[in-house]
């Protein structure tokens, strides 16, 4: 059943300081769309209020999870959560002194997710086999490559219908980014994900998305229906190809 996202002219901030103008995107059932922007133009706001962490001042959130429409407005994190919106965060955190399986085990804290949770364990070890390599070693000692893997793995625990990733990329050498994107790629296949997609790294993001959004200073400067669409567009070229 359809699963997707849609945000109607939102506005938020910090105290004072508005991020946010009336910003509006969405991400249809199975899509991967990516949100393009560098740093400070509102990409981490746009997904906290998604979440829950942040109260938007005026506008909507809407997600459809397996054919049912929620507001997610005025909803805690727990409860979009819950429906099966599930985010891999910027920076991964983890919980550093527990142990690789012990992070993915509680993932699995979603009712949806307990059901399954010996299949989605075996899946993620399938996935990522430095994983199963290392599930007794502490997370807070691995790799950031390795951490990635297990925040990804984490939010697959959770059986999520929806999946926002923020800044995969972030920290990462050039092959460990291309490797996590992939997977991003692999993971949203196996599991029938929408994704939503925030990241810099234009060349990667272009690898898997469907279609994509900038963002300059909270607002969406342009929505590019393809990949082409977006390759060939003047603010794209000017902000990540250097042209």
């Amino acid at each position: 059943m359809a699963n997707s996202l849609h945000v109607e002219e939102l506005h938020a901030g910090y105290g004072n300081v508005q991020v946010l103008h009336g910003l509006s995107l969405s991400v249809n059932d199975g899509e991967t769309v990516a949100l393009l922007g560098t740093n400070g133009n509102g990409k981490s706001t746009l997904i906290k209020c998604i979440m829950g962490i942040v109260r938007p001042s005026a506008g909507r959130i809407v997600a459809r999870i397996d054919g049912t429409e929620h507001d997610l407005i005025g909803l805690q994190p727990q409860d979009v959560v819950r429906l099966g919106i599930v985010l891999v965060p910027e920076g991964r955190r983890l919980f550093p002194k527990l142990s690789v399986q012990e992070n993915l085990l509680l993932g699995a804290h979603r009712h949806a997710a307990r059901g399954r949770l010996a299949d989605n364990l075996a899946f993620c070890f399938e996935a990522f086999p430095r994983l199963a390599e290392r599930r007794h070693q502490l997370a807070g000692s691995m790799s950031g490559g390795e951490q990635q893997m297990l925040a990804l793995g984490r939010a697959l625990m959770t059986a999520p219908r929806i999946l926002i990733v923020d800044e995969p990329s972030v920290g990462l050498s050039p092959l460990l980014v291309r490797h996590t994107v992939s997977k991003i790629a692999e993971l949203k296949q196996r599991f029938g994900l929408t994704v939503l997609m925030a990241e810099q790294n234009f060349p990667q993001a272009m690898r898997i998305a469907d279609r994509g959004y900038v963002i300059v200073h909270g607002r969406i400067e342009f929505e590019g229906g393809s990949r082409e669409a977006l390759v060939d567009n003047d603010l794209v070229k000017k902000l990540y190809l250097g042209l």
